[in-house]
């Protein structure tokens, strides 16, 4: 199976360049990294499910995880500022281009009743954001071992300047985007 970074590096930016006209080669929009995002709500009363969320954000990516921590306190969440809530991965490199393609390939074909990704959740800059409800679609995760069902954020970074570039690059990519 080819790579998709090799695939981006010869077919995708050809056919970016052919589609938009780009004077220079450095225009042509690349995808700059992919950050993973697992917000951990019962991580207030019991820390060992926070734990668990970053074991299973770290098979997933196969990188370090990062815990995220409450920026202000908010009584009626019952959260404290500094308190962890959650776990985050940025992706860049060849593990980012192995995370985009096991995403695509395996994983979102994996999906209960699935018809495609929201192809309206742009940002404006060019930024797609995905929101998937199960972390047991990756092959990676052993059901078993799985104390609790938890979704994800997964958010594409580009270099690209409009939604349109970015929708683009992304479909080049493979994305299955929902008609």
């Amino acid at each position: 199976m080819a790579r998709l970074k090799d695939i981006y590096n010869s077919e995708i930016k050809e056919a970016m360049q052919k589609k938009f006209n780009y004077k220079n080669v450095n225009e042509i929009p690349k995808l700059e990294k992919i950050v993973i995002n697992m917000g951990v709500g019962e991580a207030k009363e019991n820390s060992k499910v926070l734990d668990s969320a970053v074991r299973d954000l770290e098979i997933i990516t196969g990188q370090h995880a990062v815990t995220t921590k409450a920026r202000k306190s908010v009584a009626n969440f019952k959260i404290r500022e500094g308190q962890a809530i959650g776990c985050k991965v940025t992706l860049r490199g060849e593990k980012m281009y192995e995370f985009a393609d096991r995403l695509i390939n395996l994983a979102l074909p994996r999906v209960r009743d699935f018809r495609g990704v929201n192809p309206n959740a742009f940002d404006g800059r060019g930024n797609y954001a995905l929101g998937i409800k199960e972390q047991i679609i990756f092959p990676e995760i052993e059901f078993d071992k799985v104390d609790k069902v938890r979704g994800m954020d997964i958010i594409f970074v580009t270099t690209a300047k409009t939604d349109e570039e970015s929708r683009e690059l992304l479909t080049l990519f493979n994305m299955p985007f929902a008609k």
